[in-house]
């Protein structure tokens, strides 16, 4: 078990994500990096800021970062460690959550749209990463 939004959980995310032949396939066309952020709550006390750069069906990079100015990356996504869990044990849909701003996007939500079926399975490869959530 990796504790979420930790250094460990985001490589073995990664791994997942450069293993997906189906999220390669979805994202073949993706340009784009983000920051998913874990927004501080409960027993998380500072946010947790992870960088995930993402082109063309790969995962170049995933990192934890001090915070929000390390990199200037094209999307942010927010959340509590709540809204992140439902959606990595696929019990709330990624757009859905944009949608109804249970997730927090800064960033071209157009873009995000076009890619909805890229999107799925990234959180399809984040189910891959056997998760221990803080709460």
């Amino acid at each position: 078990m990796y504790e979420f939004g930790s250094e460990e959980w985001a490589k073995v995310f990664q791994e997942a994500i450069n293993s997906s032949p189906a999220y390669a396939e979805a994202a073949s066309t993706w340009e784009g990096d983000f920051y998913f952020i874990v927004d501080p709550g409960g027993p998380i006390d500072k946010e947790i800021v992870m960088y995930v750069d993402l082109w063309h069906g790969k995962c170049r990079e995933v990192a934890l970062v001090p915070d929000r100015s390390a990199k200037a990356p094209a999307f942010v996504i927010n959340a509590p460690e709540s809204a992140w869990r439902k959606v990595i044990e696929k019990k709330l849909d990624p757009i859905q959550g944009l949608m109804t701003r249970q997730l927090k996007l800064k960033g071209d939500m157009v873009k995000i749209m076009k890619a909805v079926k890229a999107a799925k399975e990234l959180v399809e490869c984040t189910t891959k990463v056997p998760t221990k959530f803080h709460e």
